[in-house]
């Protein structure tokens, strides 16, 4: 394997690395390629595929995607409507490395479980703290 992670390219912006996590680093990306990988899909599937995800995020969602040419989408011409949601090429091959990256998650589940728990309670502490900083002076604006 082939590697281009030297230090100066990985602190470009322009990295490689740094875009895709960009492009799958939010919320709902990754269990809509999830899904989506499973084969060819209507929207009302996806939506019940994903448990907690809202018409807007998945519009939203699907919509960056097919912008980025990760997926693409079908309109059938008949009555009612019928849209299908599949991934293109480009889309296929970023499932391999999604995998790669889900199985070492998976291998380090714990470790990870405790970084959120504290990542969440120092961002907890801190809207605390901010909070309690506004209540002692609640005239004083802050940036």
């Amino acid at each position: 394997m082939v590697s281009k992670t030297e230090p100066e390219l990985i602190l470009d912006k322009d990295c490689p690395v740094r875009q895709v996590i960009n492009i799958v680093g939010d919320k709902w990306t990754l269990p809509v390629l999830y899904v989506l990988n499973q084969g060819t899909k209507r929207y009302s599937e996806i939506q019940r595929e994903i448990p907690g995800i809202s018409k807007k995020m998945l519009t939203q969602t699907l919509r960056r995607l097919e912008s980025d040419n990760i997926i693409k989408r079908k309109i059938y011409p008949v009555v009612p409507p019928k849209t299908e949601y599949a991934l293109t090429t480009f889309g296929k091959q970023l499932i391999e490395p999604l995998e790669i990256l889900a199985n070492w998650a998976w291998e380090h589940q714990a470790e990870l479980k405790l970084i959120c728990d504290r990542r969440a309670l120092t961002e907890s502490n801190r809207r605390q703290k901010s909070t309690a900083k506004k209540l002692k002076n609640p005239h004083k604006k802050t940036n």
